[in-house]
């Protein structure tokens, strides 16, 4: 048989032997070393090592890249909806597309196949967020999925008329339902800001993916709202079905009252995304001294089961000034401050950028390096599957549905013999 693609000699794990992995109709068909098959394409990958590509669960495009346009001075959560809002005010189509295919890009080039994108959906912005996404899904299909969240960034009881928008976002193409139950204004409000959205959810039958308990704490109960929402899960029959962004609050929570909530998100097979790059910069903004950091309890969560990814959030705005879309990057971030530095738990770092990424926007079921699964793949600069988070490797070929669609050539030369001239007489005079 006459296969696709075919890689020789790459690095799946660091304690077996090197493989060839036989590319068929955008799926992987064999994974052993010497396989012996004609290919329409091969690539040696010289022993550097393969990850399965890298997936970002929760990426704003639409406001990405906007943060010259009205700096934030104060670094809060509430300036940085203020600035985005006024911003979102003056939205420009051509403009949107344009600023969310130059993050499409980054993304693609650092080895990412799948995004869920989170365009805002309120009487603001209308709904450009998600119409030029529809537009941006068809035109980057081959080189990766793309998943739109219908999200209510303004609120949904307090923005009257944006669950009519939301569900005309639906009509036109949105894959997800989304929430943002803290900005409301009390917390009667939030439950039922939940409760509507998963009315929504169900009657297209689509996930959930809110962004909740957005906070250093949960003394106001709007960012206390977790638990509300597994056990509507597991009301709804809705698990697995269902991911959360942000859940900052949660870590504020003391060993006893932390444990049981950890174990109403295993019951309900929900997913935290942890966003580093965004929470760490807008936590603990009011604190004088020993100044909380703003992360969900990332190893607790682990430890007790619940499927943890992360991912990059906003790129260049109000609410994270940095970031160029590169998962490994953020990983390498979470790694650091989430103290998750041991060999087994940097191993569980690339797994929450890869396969938990993956489960938390319902794609696990093709996802993975295995024979038989959907052949998305990046080949990295390192000759070690765990020396990835260290490197930041450049990410030499990415691979989606079997083709390949970044090639990277790297080459630095470091010049040890550099003359080291003495100055000429002339020149001292």
């Amino acid at each position: 048989m006459n296969m696709d693609l075919l890689i020789l000699n790459a690095c799946v794990h660091d304690d077996a032997p090197l493989v060839d992995i036989a590319i068929k109709d955008g799926r992987i068909i064999a994974m052993e070393p010497g396989i012996e098959a004609d290919a329409n394409e091969t690539i040696d990958a010289g022993g550097r090592a393969i990850l399965p590509g890298f997936v970002e669960p929760h990426l704003h495009l639409d406001k990405a890249l906007l943060h010259r346009r009205l700096p934030a001075r104060f670094g809060t959560l509430d300036e940085a909806i203020r600035v985005t809002g006024i911003l979102k005010s003056k939205q420009e189509r051509s403009d949107v597309l344009q600023r969310s295919r130059e993050v499409l890009d980054m993304a693609v080039k650092q080895g990412t196949v799948a995004i869920r994108a989170h365009p805002d959906v309120d009487l603001i912005q209308g709904l450009i967020g998600v119409e030029t996404l529809v537009e941006l899904r068809d035109e980057y299909r081959s080189l990766l999925d793309l998943q739109i969240v219908a999200f209510p960034q303004e609120g949904i009881l307090k923005s009257q008329g944006t669950y009519a928008l939301m569900e005309d976002a639906m009509r036109l193409g949105a894959d997800v339902v989304g929430g943002c139950p803290y900005n409301e204004l009390n917390w009667d409000d939030t439950q039922r800001h939940i409760d509507m959205v998963f009315e929504m959810a169900m009657v297209h039958d689509a996930p959930v993916d809110m962004h909740i308990d957005f906070a250093d704490d949960t003394r106001d109960q709007r960012f206390a709202s977790v638990s509300y929402i597994a056990r509507k899960t597991i009301e709804l029959g809705y698990q697995g079905r269902v991911s959360l962004g942000h859940v900052t609050s949660l870590g504020s929570l003391e060993p006893d009252a932390l444990g049981p909530v950890m174990d109403l998100l295993r019951e309900a097979g929900i997913s935290i995304v942890t966003l580093p790059a965004t929470d760490l910069y807008l936590g603990g903004r009011k604190d004088s001294y020993n100044q909380r950091r703003g992360l969900t309890p990332v190893k607790a969560l682990h430890g007790a089961g619940v499927n943890v990814a992360y991912s990059s959030n906003n790129i260049r705005n109000a609410f994270t000034p940095f970031g160029k879309a590169d998962m490994l990057l953020i990983g390498n971030m979470l790694a650091h401050v989430a103290q998750f530095g041991v060999p087994e738990h940097q191993a569980a770092i690339l797994e929450m950028g890869t396969v938990n990424a993956a489960r938390a926007i319902g794609l696990h079921e093709s996802y993975g390096i295995a024979v038989g699964k959907q052949a998305d793949l990046v080949i990295l600069d390192t000759f070690k599957v765990a020396d990835a988070l260290l490197d930041i490797p450049p990410r030499l070929w990415v691979i989606k549905r079997g083709k390949i669609t970044v090639v990277t050539h790297h080459a630095c030369h470091i010049h040890r013999h550099a003359c080291r001239c003495e100055p000429s007489e002339s020149s001292l005079n």
